[in-house]
């Protein structure tokens, strides 16, 4: 499976983002990403347990945060990659300006890198492919 979060129509909520990097290993994870890598190789490269690096990426991804790819090998096993999927996630109050705590709501922003030539020429395959 290939989960792009740009490509989400529901934008995740704070407590999603937030909860998904309340943890060290969770943002260990993130700052080893300077590439795509595997779960193994994060797992290795952040002295985590693979156990626990898999429900790490799964809580990382749900939010938005990361995006899943899938290299295809003629062997038939396929490898999950992964990769960060912003460059900047900001946090915001907005409201509140009468004076009323219970008006303020937080939201959060995705900033997101310009998607590759390989990536839409991606993307197009795999709409063709649903209408085929």
């Amino acid at each position: 499976m290939v989960r792009d979060p740009s490509r989400d129509p529901e934008p995740p909520s704070v407590d999603e983002v937030l909860d998904a990097l309340a943890d060290d290993a969770a943002r260990r994870i993130v700052a080893a990403l300077t590439e795509p890598k595997t779960a193994s190789e994060l797992s290795e490269e952040c002295d985590i347990p693979l156990s626990t690096t898999y429900r790490k990426l799964e809580k990382l991804t749900d939010a938005s945060l990361l995006s899943e790819s899938t290299d295809i090998r003629r062997d038939g096993q396929h490898t999950t990659r992964y990769s960060v999927s912003f460059d900047a996630v900001t946090v915001s109050v907005d409201g509140g300006d009468d004076g009323d705590a219970d008006s303020r709501e937080f939201d959060v922003e995705f900033s997101r890198p310009e998607r590759t030539r390989d990536e839409r020429l991606a993307d197009l395959w795999s709409e063709l492919r649903e209408e085929t």
